[in-house]
């Protein structure tokens, strides 16, 4: 047997992989920048309609989109605020927290718009597995976990030099529909002109005390094999040049960070900057809810719900139920029983999650799902 078959005897499956972005991230900023806005709007008028974009480039934050709402905000601050809070404050990369805010905001007074059925046509995806304790596909689960704990270090100072912009890449190898073992993961980052260690002290502290400590936190919850992992830091070297003041971002432009990671279908909406009335965002929390539902009563090891919406009307089109053959019920029984559960109106949804509050910003940073946060009304588990 030549060492090409044994190998390949030796790792059967494929190798299936998510990317993770860090609140630094010129997207990102955006993603959050919108939140904000929207959050301080439902702060004041619960029942504000918020449709919110933003651009961020070089020393510079472009604000557009149209507001209805009974009150208004001063923005600047806010945007500062977030730029601020995410650690762009260092004058000399480009963009910072002084930088130039333009606001094409177009606000609207009077009485709210009453429709209460969906506001657009569309699709949406929920989604929930075993593979983790939070229901997660665990590539995109790790995925986040390592840039949360790489952005605790930079924030905290135990790692020096690190500037807010950074990626990662894990990539598991899978028997079927079950990860085995992590693969590659790879931790790309900005950072300042190296000050008091050199680059290659500078990676082996993001080993240490980043890359070690998540596989071990990740590894409590499900066993997987990390024996012939490889870890990639900065694999293309030094990163001084990132950032907004570098590289142009948007809102809604990272909707597979958003999600399962490219694990489950999307179907195509963005969240941030919009209003639960949207149901791009609030269809696909619901999904989520009922998805993790459904794996958190037993009822399935995995399940995707579909809603498909027509603008005016206030329940979805369609629904759709696949346990991909992982159901103790079969999928037409469990869509019958989502059918008697839960209000599945776009006024329902929003009344039953809870979702008129400011609760936003959070979700605008390594992923709407999973999430550990208390008012993530749809991450709860309602026992069917």
């Amino acid at each position: 047997m030549t060492a090409l078959h044994a190998k390949a005897n030796r790792k059967q499956g494929y190798i299936f992989t998510s990317e993770s972005v860090s609140e630094g991230h010129p997207d990102k900023v955006c993603d959050q920048i919108s939140d904000a806005i929207l959050d301080a709007y439902l702060a004041q008028e619960p029942r504000s309609r918020v449709a919110c974009e933003c651009l961020a480039t070089l020393d510079r934050v472009v604000l557009s989109g149209e507001i209805t709402s009974t009150t208004s905000i001063k923005v600047e601050p806010i945007v500062r605020e977030v730029i601020r809070k995410i650690g762009y404050t260092h004058p000399d990369q480009g963009f910072d927290d002084n930088c130039q805010i333009e606001n094409y905001l177009h606000e609207q007074s009077g009485h709210l718009n009453r429709n209460e059925g969906a506001g657009d046509q569309g699709m949406m995806f929920g989604y929930a597995c075993n593979q983790a304790k939070s229901l997660m596909p665990i590539p995109i689960e790790l995925a986040h976990q390592l840039l949360i704990n790489l952005a605790k270090a930079r924030k905290s100072g135990s790692i020096p030099c690190l500037l807010p912009d950074a990626k990662s890449q894990v990539g598991f190898r899978y028997e079927g529909r079950k990860p085995r073992s992590v693969e590659c993961l790879v931790i790309s980052t900005h950072h300042q002109q190296l000050c008091g260690i050199t680059f290659a002290e500078l990676k082996e502290e993001i080993i240490q005390k980043v890359v070690y400590p998540t596989l071990t936190e990740m590894a409590d919850e499900l066993s997987f094999d990390s024996q012939d992992l490889r870890i990639l830091i900065n694999p293309l070297n030094e990163w001084y040049e990132g950032g907004p003041g570098s590289d142009t971002g948007l809102t809604g432009r990272k909707i597979i960070v958003d999600t399962y990671g490219g694990w489950a279908q999307h179907g195509g909406g963005a969240f941030s900057g919009k209003d639960p009335t949207k149901v791009d965002r609030s269809a696909a929390y619901m999904a989520r809810h009922i998805a993790k539902s459904v794996v958190g009563s037993g009822m399935a090891d995995e399940c995707l719900i579909q809603f498909s919406f027509i603008i005016g009307q206030e329940r979805p089109e369609s629904v759709m139920v696949e346990t991909f053959g992982s159901g103790k019920l079969p999928d037409s029984k469990i869509e019958e029983i989502i059918g008697q559960e839960f209000d599945l109106t776009v006024m329902g949804i929003i009344e039953y999650l809870g979702l008129a509050r400011p609760i936003y910003l959070p979700t605008a940073s390594y992923g709407h799902f999973g999430l550990n946060m208390k008012d993530a009304s749809w991450e709860k588990i309602k026992k069917l």
